[in-house]
């Protein structure tokens, strides 16, 4: 199925970027953001302008709808790219979950195991009949988002780095090639990943942005971001940190008998630099080294890629009985260090729909959608 049109869910950074290129690139694209944060896409309200700039599309794109009204921007097109924080996914899910039919195709971007979430939130207020048989609902989340780009304007954002390599994985897996088939229009290079499993522990924001926060902590506190964080904040240390992370990300997806990349090829595969270890794919990029550190320790480095990143990867190390003294350890010192229970705040396997189950019948559910037995899968593209 030829995609002509999407719906965007969201307001920030990578929703405007996405929006404005996609809408340049001949795709007509409704733009729907919660009533909350209607003022996010004010600005476009009535001309729907937004200026893209940088080393995609540079142009100023009319988007063709921009919205509140979920029923409407759901009821217009049946492929959703939800583009926001993963602490806005279930908020989301929540405002999706009336209006979501048999035949929608929402896809996290990324998503870091927020696929599951999703289907759990739209599972419990819809039953699970939406999501059964060929035509039944899909949730799919990427593993990156699929530009390196920022707002630089209330109507205006600028992209800095197109990523080639865009991992998706699908819930059910069973309906992976199709909807990598239709990503492949919108995005290049859609790799497709075994299941929202894969995709969801190849996040790399998770991996790097903890470890390189808290070795950074000092200099981000008191040049309040003032430096490239990427070019003079990932240091070899900091990447030896990265790596011991990196090294329990893998041992959890092994458990569940997939192989992922290690942090430095799978940022090179991504296109964000050059083949080499960690540090001189970094220092070698021309999509990162341009980037500031945050602000300050508040910011979605540490409430988003902790709680909702590596809290989610220890609660499946523990379920699985796989050890994770890194990631444990990498919560308990953040949480010291900015004053909140990220543990607490963790997106665990209850939230993600998946506590208790046991290694075959997570994999089980990830296939088919349901706990039932997996129905035999479509043929996979190598």
């Amino acid at each position: 199925m030829s995609v002509s049109s999407l719906t965007i869910l969201g307001g920030g950074n990578t929703a405007f970027a996405v929006a404005a290129n996609l809408t340049l690139a001949g795709f007509q694209v409704t733009l729907c953001e919660l009533p909350a944060f209607r003022h996010t896409v004010q600005p476009l309200l009535g001309t729907g302008q937004i200026t893209l700039d940088g080393v995609a599309y540079r142009d100023t794109a009319r988007v063709h709808a921009v919205t509140t009204d979920f029923a409407d921007a759901l009821a217009v097109n049946d492929l959703v790219l939800l583009i926001v924080p993963a602490y806005a996914h279930k908020p989301f899910a929540e405002a999706c979950a009336p209006h979501l039919h048999r035949g929608h195709t929402v896809v996290l971007t990324p998503g870091t195991l927020g696929s599951l979430e999703f289907a759990r939130v739209v599972r419990e207020r819809r039953g699970p009949e939406l999501f059964a048989g060929s035509n039944g609902l899909v949730i799919a989340e990427t593993d990156t988002a699929p530009y390196v780009c920022r707002k630089t304007g209330p109507a205006s954002a600028h992209i800095w780095g197109v990523v080639t390599g865009l991992g998706v994985g699908v819930f059910p897996a069973a309906r992976t090639e199709t909807v990598c088939g239709r990503l492949e229009e919108l995005f290049a290079g859609v790799r497709p990943h075994p299941s929202v499993l894969a995709s969801g522990l190849a996040a790399m924001n998770p991996v790097v942005h903890p470890a390189g926060v808290l070795l950074n902590a000092g200099r981000i506190e008191r040049s309040r971001g003032d430096f490239y964080f990427y070019e003079e904040g990932v240091t070899p240390a900091v990447c030896h940190l990265i790596y011991a992370v990196d090294r329990e990300r893998r041992a959890i997806a092994a458990a569940l008998g997939l192989d992922l990349l290690p942090v430095d090829e799978a940022f090179h595969r991504a296109g964000f630099g050059p083949q080499g270890d960690l540090w001189a794919t970094i220092n070698g990029s021309r999509m990162l080294t341009p980037l500031r550190a945050p602000g300050s320790l508040e910011g979605r480095w540490l409430s988003e890629d902790v709680p909702y990143g590596l809290g989610a990867w220890a609660s499946l190390a523990e379920q699985l009985g796989v050890a994770a003294p890194t990631l444990r350890s990498l919560i308990q010192l953040l949480s010291a260090a900015v004053g909140i229970d990220f543990w607490k705040a963790a997106r665990t396997t209850k939230e993600l729909g998946i506590a208790g189950m046991s290694r075959e019948e997570l994999l089980r559910y990830v296939e088919a959608g349901s706990t039932a037995a997996a129905p035999e899968a479509a043929p996979r593209r190598p």
